[in-house]
């Protein structure tokens, strides 16, 4: 049971680009934040090679130096930021509890969540490999298709995301191979109307992917049809994994409203949540956008709520 015990007006727990952008906005209204980063400190970002659509970096950057200068910026002003994971909490009253590494237990006066979600993969030694390696395998078409800009490239997924991810590719992409295990797109109508009349999305149906090909690239799929056994090697040079995330919200759900996937729900137009005092920023609540730059912008709400919270409350 956790029994050390530490008081602050603000705890952040998450440190991709809306926990550190709610940091440095906290910190600079002098509301003292603390910060756990999780596990992957930086969030999704870390395992992301170029970043080439966050303004204000012209040239790009890498994924986990950008987090790296973000981390800096918020410890410009006095962020405190530990390494710890969130393992359980107790939102019943005031001040918020919040348990860390199950040893110790924060008071807070207000809580931000950036916890944010992780893509689901698939689970093969060589899509881990390109994906780690950053060299052909991703999850996020908006952030990576310019990269395949003219080639061919391959898409899992039968969903709304990947139906819509797929679409996006046609433009860019020369051609984009659409991998569905069943005979049909989950997709709503309309969205499947979009990629059935797009001509460059060729359909794969019945099919599983059983290997991504390429030692230093991406240079093929292997696919299988589940019905005949029948495997067919696909020459592209981008795999694009677009079978859904995961938000990371477990230890909230006896807490706070989340949708049917798991996404915290916050009140339109703000950060806030149905319980008073916490807000939720970045992917834990946005299953649509997931973008670097959207996720900062919901850091910034979030601190600027809490600090309007802190305000109304009297909390000095």
């Amino acid at each position: 049971m956790a029994e050390e015990m530490e008081h602050v007006k603000c705890l952040i727990i998450g440190s991709g680009p809306a926990g550190y952008s709610a940091a440095i906005y906290a910190a600079r209204a002098d509301l003292k934040p603390l910060m756990y980063t999780g596990m992957e400190e930086g969030g999704q970002l870390t395992t992301t090679t170029e970043v080439e659509n966050y303004p204000g970096y012209p040239k790009g950057i890498q994924g986990p130096e950008m987090m790296k200068q973000f981390r800096e910026q918020a410890e410009r002003f006095e962020t405190v930021i530990r390494f710890g994971l969130a393992t359980s909490v107790d939102f019943s009253g005031h001040p918020l509890k919040v348990v860390i590494d199950e040893t110790k237990t924060i008071q807070a006066d207000s809580v931000i969540i950036a916890t944010g979600a992780a893509a689901k993969w698939l689970g093969l030694p060589s899509e881990q490999k390109h994906r780690l390696n950053g060299s052909g395998v991703t999850a996020c078409a908006v952030c990576d298709g310019a990269f395949y800009k003219g080639q061919e490239v391959a898409l899992v997924g039968g969903g709304d995301t990947a139906a819509e991810e797929a679409t996006y590719l046609s433009k860019l992409c020369k051609k984009v191979y659409m991998i569905v295990r069943r005979e049909e797109l989950r997709a709503s109508k309309a969205m499947q109307t979009r990629v059935f009349n797009t001509p460059n999305i060729e359909m794969v149906w019945n099919s599983e992917t059983v290997e991504v090909l390429g030692e230093e690239a991406v240079n093929g799929i292997l696919v299988k049809n589940v019905k005949t056994g029948e495997k067919r090697t696909l020459a592209v040079t981008g795999f694009f994994v677009a079978i859904g995330h995961t938000p990371n919200t477990g230890i909230f759900k006896d807490w706070l409203n989340l949708d049917e996937q798991g996404y915290i729900q916050t009140i339109p137009g703000s950060s806030r949540t149905n319980i008073e005092g916490v807000f939720a920023v970045g992917d834990a609540q946005d299953k649509i956008y997931r973008q670097a730059v959207t996720a900062a912008g919901t850091g910034c709400m979030g601190a600027l709520d809490a600090e309007r919270y802190l305000a109304e409350k009297g909390f000095h």
